[in-house]
């Protein structure tokens, strides 16, 4: 599995367009972009103007669509979503869009995110008479919708919009428009672009890059943007609150040539790598980096201390995630599986190996011994974020305190665990100040929740692991 090797798991990926007579085609290169962010499902529902048609299924992109299915998904509008399952578990059920049909028409939601109060909410609406067809807490705002009372779509996606707590960005598309929402913190990125006459919504930029459109701008906490064949129009469906956006997008989660907020994803890791070389500075030989999401940080680290940077680790990208483990022996070598190291850099050699994050420490703990036993001196591991010690409730499949091995044992007992000759974080401080928010925008806030259990929204209590603390 995945989780073998990586600590942290995507939340999700939504592209729209709008106005693209190659809807569907278009929205199937971007969500090849936005794969990183989920690989258990994938799915794109397109309005030809008259009527919805979809298609979805479990695995990636290139396994759920070919040319014959996005033939058939004609149309000028379009949403897609690739799908980790953070919340409802997993499922073809819960793979988005989510589609429905009413007397009135069809209706599709993709969401980013996790609502912290959809279990308060479910049981409300199941108290009224809904009935639910997935686990997922993304279907929770269709009931809403149905149940507002109102008239047009855009009046009743305000009204259910109004109930929602956590993070969360929607695109949501009935037969004439597409509405696009982002919670009042902007816990999640979204970007807003054109590609010539179209509009198109990703929740990274890479997705425009792929499909040669111009990023316009973010779309902003609170905001709801209703596009249609007049073009884009934007509404207030609440105030917005103190800007709080995933510093994990920052860290870990969106693609290094991605920009998240107006910062670019790369240069904000290699900010962190120079940060985290001047708090936690060692003599070495070599600097290495995990990949891929650690190589920025790396490269800023090897920079500021003046310690070469090299290839140190190699990642075998033709290992699928679905590769199969059958005993525990042969689950143990899977890191092995999706990492190699070069002897030839590591050998002999003081190693500073600079990893994003740790979660539960098993991967560290793996990759350290993999250093040593491919001859490395000393191995000295150096983290760009500071320690995660708090569930997130927000969309990471972190719920937990259990599980953070930071929350447990102290810095001195996590270096023993895994075996290195020295173990450092970046500070909270180190952290704000290498993505550098306060210097690009007036409202430059960012969750933290995860570093320091100060949770920018209210968590309900039917949200949280018996286990978790907060």
């Amino acid at each position: 599995m995945f989780t073998e090797i990586k600590g942290l798991n995507e939340e999700c990926g939504v592209f729209a367009v709008w106005g693209h007579k190659e809807a569907a085609q278009i929205t199937y290169y971007g969500l090849h972009s936005l794969q990183h962010r989920g690989q258990e499902g994938a799915g794109i529902v397109v309005s030809d103007g008259n009527k919805l048609s979809a298609h979805k299924g479990l695995g990636l992109v290139n396994d759920v669509f070919n040319q014959d299915v996005l033939r058939n998904l004609q149309g000028k509008g379009a949403i897609g979503h690739v799908r980790y399952a953070t919340a409802g578990g997993g499922g073809y059920a819960n793979v988005q869009p989510l589609y429905f049909n009413s007397q009135k028409g069809g209706l599709a939601i993709a969401h980013n995110g996790n609502l912290v109060n959809a279990n308060h909410l479910k049981h409300q609406l199941e108290a009224q008479g809904s009935i639910f067809q997935s686990t997922s807490d993304t279907e929770v705002l269709a009931h809403l919708i149905k149940r507002s009372g109102y008239y047009t779509l855009e009046e009743q996606l305000k009204n259910g919009l109004s109930s929602l707590k956590g993070a969360y960005a929607f695109a949501v598309m009935n037969e004439r428009q597409l509405m696009v929402a982002l919670d009042p913190n902007g816990l999640r990125p979204l970007s807003i672009g054109r590609l010539g006459d179209a509009y198109v919504v990703a929740s990274e930029t890479c997705a425009f890059d792929i499909i040669g459109a111009t990023y316009e701008r973010e779309v902003m906490p609170g905001e709801l943007l209703i596009i249609d064949d007049t073009g884009l129009r934007s509404e207030r469906f609440v105030s917005p609150g103190n800007r709080a956006i995933c510093s994990m997008e920052y860290v870990y989660f969106a693609r290094p040539d991605s920009n998240v907020d107006t910062i670019n994803i790369h240069t904000a890791r290699k900010n962190l790598g120079k940060q985290l070389a001047i708090e936690a500075p060692v003599e070495a030989d070599v600097v290495t980096g995990v990949p891929d999401s650690s190589i920025s940080a790396a490269i800023g680290y090897a920079e500021q201390s003046g310690i070469p940077y090299e290839l140190g680790m190699i990642k075998n990208r033709y290992v699928g995630r679905t590769f199969i483990q059958p005993s525990q022996e042969l689950r143990e070598q899977g890191v092995k599986m999706k990492l190699s190291p070069v002897r030839g850099v590591v050998e002999g050699k003081r190693v500073v190996m600079i990893d994003d994050s740790i979660v539960r420490g098993t991967t560290s703990r793996r990759i350290v011994h993999m250093l040593r036993d491919a001859g490395a001196a000393e191995v000295h591991v150096r983290i760009s974020s500071p320690p995660i010690k708090h569930p997130c409730f927000y969309g990471i499949d972190t719920s937990t305190t259990e599980e953070l091995i930071a929350s447990n044992h102290s810095i001195e007992e996590m270096r023993e665990i895994m075996g290195a000759d020295s173990l450092a974080f970046l500070s909270t401080e180190g952290l704000k100040a290498g993505i550098g928010r306060s210097e690009a925008m007036h409202n430059c806030g960012q969750c933290l929740a995860c570093f320091t259990g100060e949770y920018p929204t209210e968590i309900y209590a039917d949200t949280v692991h018996p286990h978790a603390k907060v």
